[in-house]
């Protein structure tokens, strides 16, 4: 019934996430609300953190893709945990800073960083700046050198792997706005010009192949052409880099049958990879990085809805209506993505009203899902959306200028605010007249 280890049904026969109760986390709150559980979260870190200690002997790091989920809380958690932070813009990294994140665990992403999130991350002190393309490179050689500052960076590379899933969510294969790639000889120029920079320390290589991923086949490969892309290097210029990136992308379970694959699985794979291509290629063992974002979040979340109309359509569809929608989990009309749903007050009956769920935006496509199995609906139930954590308060917008939902971290039977819900007032806050 579950897709995630922090959800339970208690006597009331109500859906609970980290011992509390969902509808009475609605009654205090107020829906929309998306709700995390801390501790299922502090979980997930530590089985990254333990895997990179277990296969790679503590030489390496997991640094969580913060634009999962970013707000202090968050980056606050992993910090505590141990964990680095993937940041791709200057908010991104603000918020980061703002908890005193140490600036030397974190990796700035992203394929067009501004002049001023540039000059930002080399005022911080970043630990790493993932160039993405050679314009990038220039404008970084010469912020630095006004600054009388060197930048360590690794190079984006796009290794030519195409990952299956939505087209929207690959980005290894050669058409990807993301990234050098290497059939072209883009990625081998690119690594030739930063070595010749004065202000440029090349530290290593970073790739990401997309993301929702279940195979571990595309993961082992990356890392194959990436360690053989360090051995050219090494080969044509007598330098051997020391650090590679395999970014993140790993699936979670959203409905029932989705099987992700375990995460000491899957770096023990890739690491048996990464240790035998390197004593084939005569290479060190890299310090190695990787960026879990969405199985660190996502199922240590659900959101939470009131139910407003139902619309039986005689031989068509019953649509389920909520107070929420596309302004705060837009993944939907995005990607057509699945998710598992449940009537939080009633999540001990057994699921067998077959409907539509549908947002309050004025969009027709603003659904939550469709064919989805639920419990008997009516208006005032509590509808619980489970596995949410990733993506979805991210991704939140004021379209039909709906205020954004609360964020409320649940942990050792008691819950708190981590972000306010929007008033009316503050979504007119920018506004000149």
């Amino acid at each position: 019934m579950f897709v995630s280890d922090c959800l339970n049904v208690n006597e009331l026969g109500h859906l609970t996430i980290g011992g509390l109760d969902t509808v009475a986390l609605a009654e205090r709150y107020g829906t929309p609300l998306y709700v995390m559980d801390e501790d299922q979260i502090r979980r997930n870190c530590r089985k990254y953190k333990s895997s990179i200690d277990r296969f790679y002997g503590g030489k390496g790091i997991a640094a969580y893709a913060s634009k999962a989920m970013c707000c202090k809380a968050m980056c606050k958690i992993a910090m505590e945990e141990g964990m680095g932070l993937d940041v791709v813009s200057g908010g991104e990294l603000y918020t980061a800073m703002s908890v005193n994140f140490p600036a030397e665990r974190i990796y700035f992403h992203g394929n067009n960083k501004t002049v001023e999130e540039i000059a930002q991350a080399l005022q911080y002190g970043v630990g790493r700046i993932v160039v993405d393309n050679l314009t990038e490179l220039e404008l970084l050689n010469s912020l630095a050198a006004s600054r009388g500052k060197n930048a360590d960076i690794m190079f984006r590379i796009k290794p030519g792997i195409d990952a299956h899933t939505h087209q929207f969510i690959r980005t290894g294969q050669i058409d990807s706005k993301f990234g050098l790639a290497l059939e072209t000889g883009e990625a081998m120029d690119a690594v030739k010009k930063a070595l010749a920079l004065p202000h440029i320390n090349l530290k290593g290589l970073h790739c990401h192949i997309g993301s929702q991923i279940f195979d571990i086949s595309p993961f082992e490969l990356a890392a194959q052409v990436m360690l053989r892309f360090i051995a050219d290097i090494k080969r044509e210029t007598g330098v051997e880099l020391h650090e590679l990136n395999l970014g993140g992308g790993f699936g979670i379970k959203y409905v029932p049958d989705h099987q992700p694959v375990e995460y000491d699985r899957y770096m023990e794979s890739v690491s048996k990879v990464v240790h035998a291509a390197c004593a084939e290629l005569g290479l060190e063992i890299p310090y190695i990085i990787i960026e879990p974002g969405r199985s660190v979040v996502g199922d240590a979340g659900v959101t939470l809805y009131t139910i407003g109309a139902v619309k039986e359509i005689p031989n068509v569809r019953t649509y389920v209506s909520v107070d929420g929608g596309m302004a705060d989990n837009p993944r939907y009309i995005l990607y057509q993505s699945e998710y598992h749903a449940m009537v939080a007050n009633k999540a001990g009956l057994q699921r067998d009203m077959k409907v539509t769920l549908a947002g309050k935006c004025c969009e027709s496509g603003d659904l939550i899902g469709e064919g989805m199995l639920i419990q008997q609906a009516k208006p005032g139930d509590i509808l619980a959306v489970l596995a949410t954590g990733a993506y979805n308060y991210s991704m939140a917008s004021n379209y039909n200028r709906l205020p954004k939902p609360a964020v409320v971290m649940v942990k050792d039977g008691d819950s708190r605010v981590v972000i306010r819900r929007e008033s009316c007032d503050e979504l007119l806050q920018n506004d000149l007249l």
